[in-house]
């Protein structure tokens, strides 16, 4: 029977392998037929005008952080509601502290006026 870290070196070194492989293979075997119409940015569908560089506000990093942050708590909020019974006090007091924490970032963004778009 192998070991617990011999398993997870045996599967870390296969994702890495794997990851390699997948990054590298369309590289030699993918077909190569450059021209100008291939090396053009493509905007679904839509031809492009204007410098693609250009800048974005920071409203919107900062708009699809916010989302980020409450996706990864219903992340979260699922499990624990699923345990809950089983929990306790503990567990309750805990994502009490959790949604409180989340609350006020909510208020910092709302205060901040981050969640409109101008």
């Amino acid at each position: 029977m192998p070991t617990p870290i011999l398993v997870i070196l045996v599967f870390g070194a296969m994702a890495v392998v794997f990851g390699m492989v997948g990054a590298l293979l369309p590289r030699f075997v993918g077909p190569r037929t450059p021209g100008k119409e291939k090396e053009r940015a493509y905007e679904c569908g839509v031809v492009e005008s204007g410098d693609p560089w250009s800048a974005s506000r920071v409203q919107f990093y900062f708009f699809a952080l916010i989302f980020l942050v409450f996706d990864v708590e219903a992340l979260f909020l699922f499990p624990w509601a699923v345990i809950f019974k089983d929990a306790g006090w503990l567990g309750f007091w805990e994502m009490l502290v959790f949604l409180g924490v989340l609350a006020l970032g909510w208020g910092f963004a709302w205060r901040t006026r981050s969640l409109e778009w101008e």
